[in-house]
């Protein structure tokens, strides 16, 4: 099944320049294995050291924030979309 990954710009150097790709995946963390298959690199910007999700990286399937989910268990739907979007902080 194809899902469509949304990359920012940060973390398209990994995708040459690509603003989206698209890989197979029926869970978020599948699809994230296939980003790192197809795009070496990018899970570390994604994930911590332990394998979760990083503090400052929100993560949405379709609309869904999936820390409101299933975290990397999430179902992500044939068709699907994944949006991976960086925290901005500051004032």
């Amino acid at each position: 099944m194809s899902i469509t990954v949304r990359i920012p710009t940060i973390l398209r150097t990994y995708t040459d320049g690509k603003a989206e790709v698209s890989v197979a995946g029926g869970t978020l963390a599948e699809v994230i294995d296939q980003l790192e298959a197809d795009h070496t690199g990018i899970r570390a910007r994604v994930l911590d050291d332990d394998g979760k999700l990083r503090r400052f990286v929100n993560v949405y399937v379709n609309d869904d924030d999936v820390r409101f989910a299933e975290g990397l268990g999430t179902a992500v739907p044939a068709g699907g979309s994944v949006s991976i979007i960086p925290a901005v902080a500051g004032g």
